[in-house]
């Protein structure tokens, strides 16, 4: 893959790009090591956010934990956040002493305007299979399951199968799953219940997003 895109041009000729290709499908291993990786920007100010606003990066795994620091590429803006988290994401995922076999994102994979939301473009940036995991669909649409631990539910875009809603706690709102590079709706949902504790996010997202928020905390309590 090229480097991250540095324009909006740039990114949607990349998500069309990404849209149309055809990895081969992922095949998890029996025990696959999971990372999960999560960015924030600075919590103190205004509006949802700017090019060139800071921006704090975690990964995780059961392992370790790695961390990177960037600024944002662009403005917020639904569909484009790769523009604005990708290089930073990508960043802290190769701190990792050790690689993945597959990557958990804050963010949607098929479920996007063009079929190329972040957690997506991550993974192929990488080179690694990824999931999405968000709390709402961003354009699907689809039931929430049963009210058991592990039921889920497809949601759809256009008639394709982008992902899954999935019940982690019994009668807690259930969790959006993601299919994203190299893996499909039902592998994604066997990835994160295999992992999900009691808690709505799966422990590797949930470790990174301490860290991160934490990584912020100290750069801004020094600043």
């Amino acid at each position: 893959m090229p480097d991250w895109p540095e324009t909006v041009d740039d990114l949607l000729a990349a998500q069309a790009a990404l849209a149309d290709a055809t990895p081969d499908p992922w095949t998890p291993p029996e025990r696959p090591v999971v990372a999960g990786c999560f960015v924030c920007f600075p919590s103190d100010e205004p509006g949802p956010g700017g090019e060139d606003d800071r921006a704090w990066a975690a990964a995780a795994t059961d392992r370790e934990t790695a961390t990177a620091t960037g600024t944002a590429w662009g403005d917020y803006e639904p569909g484009l956040l790769a523009l604005r988290a990708g290089p930073v994401l990508e960043a802290a995922v190769r701190n990792l002493a050790t690689t993945p076999d597959v990557l958990i994102a804050d963010a949607t994979g098929r479920d996007h305007p063009r079929r190329a939301g972040l957690a997506l473009h991550l993974g192929a940036q990488l080179g690694l299979p990824t999931i999405g995991v968000t709390h709402r669909p961003l354009r699907a649409t689809g039931e929430w399951p049963a009210e058991e631990r592990g039921a889920s539910a497809p949601i759809t875009l256009d008639g394709e199968v982008v992902g899954a809603w999935l019940r982690i706690q019994p009668r807690a709102r259930p969790i959006v799953v993601h299919a994203g590079w190299r893996v499909d709706p039902a592998t994604a949902v066997a990835v994160v219940i295999g992992i999900a504790s009691r808690v709505r996010t799966p422990e590797p997202l949930r470790q990174a997003r301490r860290v991160a928020r934490l990584t912020r905390a100290r750069a801004q309590a020094t600043s």
